[in-house]
């Protein structure tokens, strides 16, 4: 049924990415899964679906999810000023940024830091002191930074560390194999990413290196992943719109995937980015409700609410250099609609 979109992916082996798995589900069903090519552009192992991948900023949608449970448990207010939990922002340009904020990406804070620049510095004080680049709530900035600050609310929110916060809070999803910090001996399971001069091949590693600088875990990048797990986290937002049952109340997460703030190039819900246009990588057939995300190593996740569609596309582009997937990904999506619309 989906051989053309396979055939989209096979395509791309050896030139976009060594590594690639696809899943789609529609009602919450599996009616796709399939793995494709090797762990390295040289050999490597071969690709299963249960390969986890560097998620990279699919991150964001796990820890905007536990966001959403916290508020749904009355520890935290979506629209309380974060001063609260965070001491320091009390009396700066930062006390009107709430948790709403942070997850619409409108709080002003910038979009991240270039490592170098992080070398001397602990990653999330850097983050929560650093000057605004606009007043909250003025425009989208797309902010790793601001997610680093809602670790730190849901750490105190919750009163543990956020790898601790993560594993207990998800636990009723599911999530069989997406974790932080993955084993010494997983390593070579896992497809690999970029090459660079500081630490030479990725793999098995954070590839994010703010991530990397903390430790490995953050609220913004640093899970690895399945492809299945990252349906997972999409299943909520759709439950709630069929009338299921759901980890979220259905009006709260009936609201994360509406526009919070709006975007030319891509409007914003609660953690979840939403279908602004065609040139998209969720590509032209999905619906304008679509909501979904992508992560900067070659991973994404679109959600068609009117179709009751998941589809998962992962990959490690990020392998073959720091170049723009949207085309694969868009045509991808578009090959399943079809494939499901015949």
């Amino acid at each position: 049924m989906f051989a053309e979109a396979d055939a989209t992916i096979v395509e791309g082996l050896g030139r976009r990415y060594s590594a690639a798995v696809l899943r789609v589900e529609q009602g919450g069903r599996l009616l796709h899964e399939r793995a494709f090519g090797t762990t390295r552009a040289d050999g490597g192992l071969p690709v299963y679906v249960d390969t986890r991948f560097d998620l990279a900023s699919l991150t964001k949608l796990f820890a905007s999810t536990i966001a959403l449970r916290a508020v749904a448990d009355g520890l935290l207010d979506l629209d309380v000023p974060l001063g609260t939990l965070i001491a320091q922002w009390r009396a700066s340009e930062h006390a009107t940024i709430t948790t709403r904020d942070l997850l619409a990406h409108v709080s002003g804070m910038h979009s991240g830091a270039d490592y170098r620049a992080l070398l001397d510095h602990n990653v999330v004080e850097y983050a929560l002191s650093r000057p605004l680049s606009e007043r909250p709530r003025t425009r989208v900035i797309y902010s790793d930074l601001g997610f680093i600050a809602l670790m730190v609310v849901l750490e105190r929110a919750f009163g543990r560390p956020f790898s601790q916060v993560f594993a207990q809070t998800l636990r009723p999803l599911g999530l069989e194999a997406t974790a932080f910090l993955p084993s010494a001996a997983e390593r070579q399971t896992i497809p690999a990413t970029e090459r660079d001069a500081w630490r030479g091949l990725v793999q098995g590693s954070v590839h994010d290196e703010k991530t990397y600088l903390m430790g490995g875990v953050s609220a913004h990048a640093g899970l690895f992943g399945t492809a299945r797990d990252v349906a997972r986290i999409a299943e909520p937002y759709l439950a709630a719109l069929r009338g299921g049952a759901s980890f979220l109340p259905a009006t709260l997460a009936r609201e994360a995937i509406t526009e919070q703030a709006a975007d030319p190039v891509l409007r914003r819900g609660l953690g979840w980015a939403l279908k602004t246009t065609d040139e998209n990588s969720c590509g032209t057939r999905v619906s304008h409700s679509t909501f979904g995300h992508t992560g900067f190593t070659g991973t994404s996740v679109w959600a068609d609410p009117e179709r009751d569609l998941t589809i998962v596309f992962l990959t490690n582009s990020v392998h073959f250099g720091r170049n723009d997937l949207r085309d694969v990904r868009a045509a991808v999506c578009d090959r399943i609609v079809e494939a499901l619309d015949r």
